[in-house]
């Protein structure tokens, strides 16, 4: 019961302190030419989406661990085929600027966007293998 008490007043105080930074935004202005309060809420935001993930990674984690020991096993493997495809995307990526913006971007960010849109054809192209093998399972149980 106590650690119910230590979320609710976690979770009001967040609630408080970004109603806090909205007023603060409205008072000073979004439509200012330094844009300081659209940058100190979209900090705010990171944060908060820091604070999400790992919350739930860190509460999830300990609770299936407690349940099932052999839980971080599977995390471990999950996140050695995580580290895999991220590196085989990044190798593939060729860094080549695009056609018209030849010397404008660094070849760090070409190599960035480049690994970033392999991992997106690769987690696109998993997806639609994933529901193609999934109804012709289907299919197959739902025949019998």
């Amino acid at each position: 019961m106590k650690l119910n008490k230590i979320f609710k007043w976690g979770l009001v105080a967040l609630i408080l302190i970004s109603v806090a930074l909205l007023v603060w935004g409205f008072a000073v202005g979004f439509e200012s030419n330094d844009a300081q309060a659209v940058e100190v809420l979209l900090y705010w935001a990171y944060a908060m989406l820091g604070i999400t993930l790992l919350a739930s990674i860190v509460i999830n984690g300990i609770v299936s661990a407690s349940n099932n020991p052999k839980f971080l096993v599977k995390v471990g493997i999950i996140l050695v085929g995580a580290a895999a495809i991220c590196f085989v995307a990044y190798l593939l990526a060729s860094g080549d600027p695009a056609f018209g913006r030849e010397g404008m971007d660094p070849a760090s960010t070409l190599k960035l966007t480049d690994t970033i849109l392999n991992l997106i054809y690769i987690t696109g192209v998993g997806a639609i293998v994933a529901i193609i093998v999934g109804e012709i399972r289907l299919a197959i149980v739902n025949r019998k």
